[in-house]
């Protein structure tokens, strides 16, 4: 009961933080759609260029594959908790901005059911809308000038519920049903001479989504084992509806309201269909290897504007532990490489908005035993967008430190 307690009292704690967290993040491309999508690895999977499809781990849970589930350790409690801390330097050909941005990536725990049949859940960020646009206007046939802000907030939460089976000796296959749902909110500020006038409108999104996915392990092919693996993200939409207000005033006048409107429903925002594979294999005690590409089909979807495109995501990456005879925690670090190139899902001006990333992670055992809970330590260090056609690029320096805890809570106690 004290442990439920606890588990409980982190679960709480951590969605609170979730929700009031604050930072200083802001991207221009996040003013699009559902603003820009969180990119959420757990344990040590985004030291490996965000691989993971293929990829099985005892002590670690893998939300890049449902299926991946099943292969947990038998009587155990999973928690994963993960931080990220980002700065980000964006640039135009005329000026420049720096950025801090400090967030929760993810709450998520699991455990077994059955042998055959392991379940986790938990609570990501899925999107997150920051933005301030500022313009100024000359006003014709008058030396005023129309002076106009425009701030986005907002974003969309994913709560996640996955089921990993294993059907035989190589098989597994896994289906997580997930939950979407948030505010984004955006406000404009006019302003001219004496008059000043606010409008802010505030859109609200929920929909349910389906992942499917399989692992097949086969030994010695290319290294000690070899898992294939393959992931199908069914697409979905997301209802929607709006709330508009509106405010004027002149100096030294009382506020008077212009707009007042609630629950407006608006056209659904569509989620693409996701295709994924991945390859890992262990090469023999001490390298595994893994690689992973993805392609999301945006241009299928009818979201407006016309600027969404289909999306291919490459990763690779390597973790080597060194193979020691001697149990230390030292001896059973685990190091991590990885490289990512994501193709995005805008076109503005022509121009694709990009991202390459490469990365770099350790993960620290918490005691000498195998059955350890860890620290996985992550950098990446990244490129999105381009300076091309009066658009912005954003070099940015990610820091995630992942804490997977592993409890045996199943098992019986032993009376002398």
């Amino acid at each position: 009961m004290k442990k439920i307690q606890f588990s409980l009292l982190i679960a709480t704690f951590s969605i609170i933080f979730v929700t009031q967290a604050q930072s200083d993040f802001s991207s221009p491309y996040s003013l699009f759609g559902l603003g820009e999508e969180n990119v959420n690895y757990f344990g040590g999977y985004s030291a490996l260029g965000n691989t993971g499809i293929a990829s099985k781990n005892l002590f670690s849970i893998n939300k890049a594959n449902p299926a991946s589930i099943a292969s947990i350790a038998s009587n155990t409690f999973l928690y994963e908790l993960g931080l990220n801390g980002t700065y980000s330097d964006k640039k135009t050909l005329n000026s420049s901005q720096n950025n801090l941005d400090f967030n929760i990536s993810h709450l998520a725990m699991a455990f077994q059911v059955k042998n055959y049949w392991k379940v986790n859940f938990g609570l990501v960020p899925y999107s997150k809308v920051s933005y301030e646009i500022n313009l100024k206007t000359p006003v014709e046939g008058s030396v005023e000038y129309l002076n106009s802000t425009v701030t986005g907030s907002g974003g969309i939460n994913e709560v996640f519920f996955g089921n990993g089976f294993n059907l035989s000796k190589n098989l597994s296959v896994g289906v997580e049903l997930s939950a979407l749902f948030g505010n984004i909110s955006e406000e404009q500020l006019l302003n001219i001479g004496t008059y000043s006038a606010t409008i802010t409108d505030s859109k609200n999104y929920f929909g349910l989504g389906l992942t499917a996915g399989l692992q097949y392990s086969i030994n010695n092919i290319i290294g000690k084992e070899t898992t294939f693996g393959a992931t199908l993200n069914l697409p979905t939409s997301l209802n929607g509806t709006e709330d508009e207000t509106g405010t004027k005033s002149f100096t030294g006048s009382d506020v008077i309201s212009i707009l007042d409107e609630t629950d407006i429903d608006i056209n659904d925002f569509e989620l693409p269909l996701k295709v994924g594979f991945g390859i890992s294999s262990i090469i023999n005690k001490s390298l595994t290897v893994n690689v992973d590409y993805k392609k999301n089909y945006w241009s299928n979807t009818n979201n407006s504007n016309n600027i969404y495109k289909n999306q291919e995501i490459y990763g690779v990456g390597f973790e080597y532990k060194p193979s020691k005879s001697i149990a230390t925690v030292w001896n059973k670090l685990k190091y991590r490489v990885g490289a990512n190139y994501n193709s995005g899902n805008l076109i503005l001006s022509k121009q694709k908005i990009d991202n390459y990333a490469f990365s770099l992670g350790v993960g620290i055992p918490l005691s000498k035993s195998i059955y350890s809970s860890m620290i996985n330590i992550n950098y990446s260090y990244g490129k999105e967008g381009t300076l091309n056609n009066q658009l912005i690029q954003d070099n940015y320096h990610k820091i995630s430190i992942n804490l997977s805890l592993l409890g045996n809570w199943f098992k019986k106690a032993t009376i002398f």
